[in-house]
């Protein structure tokens, strides 16, 4: 009697969990590496790497450099996404995780303006550069692998564990640069912004140890056993997806609360317009990851229960309402009223966009073309998204204090991400194997009256 074969997106049992677990301290280890670059921009590059006589063009050309990975992340994205859905998840995971670990600790190394001048500015940009190819991967390659093993009926929960790794790879680097801040002037200026960085090398290693042990995913194993992988998975999805890589371009750009959260929000309240310490404001940020860890879970099982749309949605146009509300209560200087908002700003509200997306954009495509979909069409919003800082410097005024232009920039943004996911299918109860089928059925459809 022969048994029957398992369902295409049936995972082995544990595999869902152990995939989730995976992604999640990976994910938290690689952008411990990303952040601490964030708060280092806002904080101590202008005095390192730059010409400090000018506070504010040091400023502005220091969050440059944290643009910079952002605008490299695109370039990324096509090799990898290409490499992710021709090769497997699991070797992305890998690569993208010892790129990070290699490029932050080279940063903890660089030699400072003083010491070599002009060069320490162009070095610096280079290693930011490789962040990016890294982090272009990492994000799609993850969500993938946990989509892809986890239940057809819980995967907004399991591969939200994605981007709850990142908020504690975020609180991580927070943490541990509350007390290098506190540091003297100059132990700080000298050898203490370094330490961070060079713990880099701890991650690398734990990270390299927890994915190596990770299975491929049965979907993706199912594909290459029966029809293969694609030769060329950017022209499929350029032909057949192209729509839903710009829903995932438009949606993208929430992520620009979040660099404008972590660093321009930072930058300026502890500017001489606003004057509080770089301790207090760090704190703000690690309590605000805290309820993001269990913020961003919640809202992705609600979505597993009520649809990615809603819940996305109430996430996107709500940050447009509390990023304003902070930034106000910035220029208030009041702190108890700073750490409420922040909290609720980015703790609460815009968790509810952040913990849904990995499953949102990931269910838009076909598993043949899922890692490239998501990769090019993130990367590509996320881009704009790291220079808003940059673009928030400038619209803030020469004296960097005009918080509302800000906060109506920021608003503006969160338009698009609106605008994406009224327009897009809803599809948790899509099964796996069938999700993106009919972009992709229309889009042969077209190519073979195209050809006939």
């Amino acid at each position: 009697m022969s048994v029957p074969a398992p369902p295409r997106d049936a995972s082995p049992p544990g595999q869902p969990k152990k995939a989730a677990t995976a992604a999640w301290i990976g994910s938290a280890l690689e952008y411990y590496d990303f952040f601490i670059y964030g708060s280092a921009a806002a904080l101590i590059f202008p005095e390192v790497f730059f010409d400090d006589s000018d506070p504010a063009t040091a400023t502005l050309l220091s969050l440059a450099t944290f643009g910079v990975a952002y605008a490299a992340r695109p370039i990324g994205a096509l090799f990898l996404g290409h490499v992710g859905d021709r090769l497997g998840r699991k070797k992305i995971m890998v690569f993208t995780l010892m790129l990070m670990g290699l490029s932050t600790f080279l940063i903890g190394c660089l030699p400072t303006r003083d010491q070599v001048g002009t060069l320490a500015p162009v070095l610096l940009v280079l290693c930011r550069v490789l962040q990016g190819i890294s982090a272009a991967g990492e994000q799609a390659s993850a969500n993938s692998m946990t989509l892809e093993h986890a239940p057809p009926d819980r995967r907004g929960f399991f591969t939200s564990f994605t981007l709850s790794g990142t908020q504690g790879g975020q609180l991580l680097a927070t943490l541990v640069f509350i007390p290098v801040a506190a540091l003297p002037e100059e132990q700080l200026l000298s050898w203490g912004w370094r330490v961070p960085f060079w713990l880099s090398v701890a991650v690398a290693v734990v990270g390299y140890v927890i994915r190596r042990r990770l299975d491929e995913t049965p979907a993706f194993a199912q594909q290459t056993a029966t029809e293969g992988v694609v030769r060329m998975p950017l022209v499929v999805l350029a032909r057949d997806h192209w729509a839903d890589v710009l829903r995932v371009v438009a949606g993208a750009l929430i992520a620009s609360v979040s660099t404008i959260f972590t660093v321009w929000a930072l930058a300026y309240a502890t500017s001489d317009a606003v004057g509080m310490s770089r301790s207090s404001m760090l704190w703000v940020a690690a309590l605000a990851n805290v309820v993001a860890l269990a913020a961003i879970p919640l809202w992705a099982a609600l979505s597993d229960r009520v649809g990615r749309r809603p819940v996305y949605l109430a996430g996107a146009a709500g940050s447009a309402v509390t990023m304003f509300l902070y930034l106000w209560a910035i220029s208030t200087g009041s702190y108890p009223l700073v750490m409420l908002l922040g909290i609720l700003a980015f703790g609460v509200v815009y968790s509810a966009a952040n913990g849904v997306w990995p499953s949102f954009y990931g269910e838009m495509f076909p598993t043949r073309v899922r890692l490239s979909g998501v990769a090019i069409g993130t990367q590509i919003g996320f881009a704009v998204a790291g220079f808003a800082v940059t673009f928030a410097a400038r619209i803030a005024g020469p004296d960097g204090d005009d918080w509302t232009a800000v906060a109506l920039f920021t608003a503006a943004l969160c338009v698009p991400p609106v605008i994406a996911a009224v327009t897009a299918r809803e599809t948790r109860l899509v099964p796996t194997e069938r999700l993106g089928e009919r972009a992709a059925g229309e889009g042969a459809e077209r190519t073979e009256k195209v050809t006939a």
